[in-house]
């Protein structure tokens, strides 16, 4: 992986993507695509896949999960 590789982190707030997106960045990864479930419903199979066309990142790191909460 190239520090200028365009990555998506799918669960970038949660506790897993959060920690994954920093230790990215501590590595000089910069290059970070994000969107919140109000921008993109993971579950919508059309809108993920509109999504990665347009974005056309290298590497898809997914770290969401639907979750109740500790």
């Amino acid at each position: 992986m190239e520090q200028t590789d365009k990555i998506f982190i799918a669960g970038h707030r949660g506790l897993v993507g959060s920690a994954i997106q920093r230790n990215l960045h501590k590595k000089g990864f910069n290059n970070i695509v994000t969107r919140g479930r109000e921008q993109m419903d993971l579950c919508d199979q059309s809108a993920v896949f509109r999504f990665l066309q347009d974005e056309r990142p290298d590497y898809v790191v997914v770290a969401a999960a639907k979750v109740g909460g500790i």
